[in-house]
Order: structure tokens, then C-alpha cells, then sequence
């Protein structure tokens, strides 16, 4: 394989299995440092040593490369984290609406998301990066959103879109964090609560219920906020009546998110059985931060499949056309 090659699938494995950003950016680095470079010169051991982002790892892939095999460290990586068995429902899936760039605290440029959902198939991808009052994630002033709105526009081209949007912060009161006209101008709106997520129970049903019930939401992210493994430790779920937020949802059309990544599994079962019950429609998104993590939706969609929820309700097996007329239904 191409050391290039084997150096991108590194990366993006990495990333899938949520590794240290430093590891999967080494890559990256190389990858990028080689891009163009001929046979000959990949050859020149020397030259190549020089040359800035390559290290001891990433000459000994390229060397491997170069002869012909799967360098080890990637055969290894392959291994470990194993191909995700493709549910039914997984090939169902026309895209993602929930993704970070380096805009706010992804790992990577817009260019590369775009890249590594078209290699996926994805017909579309929505551009979620943070709203101002999260700090910690590099949230987006209005400015900033304005700004990044051309580039988002720049990628739609040849049958696939990337779709301008935001993961918008609940506010205390279900107030939503950003500029009411600037919402309504996005094609996507994710609204999660981020902060305060041990507020007591009244008070947080009152907040969920609020923010699903603006006509400028379209998702309903990570409901509960939980973390349940991962670097960051574990991390209960809020409290909250789920029985009115989902009946909210349900009433304004806004989907219940099934968040892919291992560490959040969010809703928990009982609450995609519940949200399922009441009639809710869905969104199964990655909510990745790394090109490597829009893979996750492997996962998201082998649990909605063992829950029982049907293609028809995910908002996310819909063609761009229905996807785009189910998002103007209230705007």
C-alpha cells in the first residue's frame, strides 16, 4: 500500500478508538509531509529523516509500506480495533448531523470531515461546532459563525453537502446560546445542554422541555448527559421527567439524538424505548471530533437496531431532499 495511505488509516483508526490526539496528529503530520512525494524519494532514507513531521514511527511505516506489506503498526491497529459488524440499519444511513471541526474543539479542518464523510458514502454532513458561552470548547461568537458560513459552502458539490449548523448550548431557563436570527439562517440545529447537569428534576425537565419546544431546534443532542467510560471518567445522568420532553419533541418534530460515541451511549435503553413509545423521530450522529470518529455511527446504529427503531423514524436514512424538507418544516 501507499506509505501515505497507511499513514491516513492510522490516523483515522486512532481516532475511531478515541487514542491521544498527539498520536493520531503525528500521523497526520507525516502523512502530510510525504503528500507528492515520488517513489524515489520516499526511497531516500536520509532525506526522508530530515524532513519535519517524520519520526521513528512513521519511518518505520513508510519503510514497511514501501516494501510492499501492511506495516505493522497498522495490521496491529487493525486488529485491535476490529472491523464493526454493519448492521442493517448501518447501511441504511445517509449521513451524520453532528460533527466538530478545529473551529471550535474538533481535531482537525472542515476539509478533512468532508473528506473522511465522503469515504464513508455519506450524502451529507452537518458542521455542529460549539456555541460562544462554552468556552472550554472554543465556541463560535456570532462573528465566527457568520465567518465559517462560506466555507461550509464551499464543499457542496458532486451529490454531497455539508450542512451549515451548531451544537447550540441549552441555557439554564431552555433558552438557546446564539443570536435567534443567526438559528434561523443555519440548517441545522442541535440544542444540548452542557452545563448545570445536576440541576434538580423540575427545573431540568423545564429546561429540556423549553429548548425542544423553539422552532429553531432540529435535534435534541445527548440527552442526558452521561459518560459511562472513556479518559474522561464516568459521569451520571441528569435528572429529569423524560415523559414531557419526549412528548415536546414528539409534538414539535425535533429528533431524539442516539449519540454514537462508546463513552456517552446516550439515551440510555429504557429512554430510546420511552422516546419510541411516545412517537418521537430520531437522529443517530457521531458526534465526532477527529475524521476517524464519524465511524462511530457504526455503533449508534447497531444499538437503535437491537432497540427496535425503525429505519422510517431515523431522520438520518432520509435522501438530502427529505432530509432538507423535514428540516424547513418550521422554518
Amino acid at each position: 500500500m501507499h506509505p501515505h495511505d497507511a499513514l491516513t488509516e492510522i490516523a483515522t483508526l486512532l481516532e475511531r478508538e478515541r487514542s491521544s490526539r498527539y498520536k493520531s496528529k503525528a500521523f497526520r503530520a507525516a502523512a502530510d509531509a510525504i503528500a507528492g512525494l515520488t517513489d524515489d524519494e520516499l526511497r531516500d532514507a536520509a532525506s526522508l529523516r530530515r524532513r519535519k513531521g517524520i519520526g521513528e514511527s512513521t519511518f518505520a511505516v513508510i519503510e514497511q509500506a514501501l516494501a510492499g506489506g501492511v506495516p505493522g503498526y497498522l495490521a496491529d491497529l487493525r486488529e485491535r480495533t476490529g472491523a464493526q459488524r454493519a448492521s442493517e440499519l448501518r447501511r441504511l444511513l445517509r449521513g451524520d448531523l453532528h460533527s466538530h471541526s478545529d473551529w471550535s474543539d474538533g481535531l482537525t479542518s472542515i476539509g478533512l470531515m468532508v473528506e473522511a464523510a465522503r469515504t464513508l458514502g455519506h450524502e451529507y454532513l452537518a458542521l455542529t461546532d460549539h456555541s460562544p458561552r462554552l468556552r472550554v470548547a472554543n465556541g463560535l461568537s456570532p462573528e465566527r459563525l457568520r465567518a465559517q458560513r462560506e466555507i461550509v459552502r464551499s464543499f457542496g458539490d458532486d451529490g454531497f453537502a455539508l450542512l451549515w449548523g451548531i451544537e447550540v448550548d441549552i441555557l439554564d431557563d431552555g433558552a438557546l446560546d446564539q443570536e435567534p436570527d443567526l438559528l434561523d439562517d443555519l440548517d441545522v440545529v442541535v440544542a444540548s445542554a452542557h452545563s448545570k447537569l445536576r440541576m434538580d428534576r423540575a427545573p431540568m425537565t423545564r429546561r429540556l422541555v423549553a429548548a425542544v419546544s423553539n422552532p429553531r431546534v432540529d435535534v435534541l443532542g445527548h440527552v442526558t448527559g452521561r459518560l459511562v467510560e472513556g479518559s474522561r471518567g464516568t459521569r451520571p445522568p441528569s435528572s429529569f421527567d423524560p415523559r414531557p420532553v419526549f412528548e415536546a419533541c414528539a409534538e414539535h418534530g425535533v429528533a431524539v439524538e442516539i449519540n454514537s460515541r462508546p463513552e456517552r451511549q446516550d439515551p440510555p435503553d429504557d429512554l430510546i424505548a420511552l422516546a419510541l413509545e411516545i412517537g418521537c423521530l430520531f437522529s443517530i450522529d457521531s458526534d465526532a471530533h477527529a475524521p476517524g470518529q464519524l465511524s462511530l455511527i457504526d455503533y449508534g446504529a447497531e444499538r437503535a437496531e437491537r432497540a427496535g427503531v425503525p429505519a422510517e423514524r431515523i431522520v438520518t436514512t432520509r435522501s438530502l431532499g427529505g432530509l432538507r424538507e423535514w428540516l424547513e418544516r418550521s422554518r
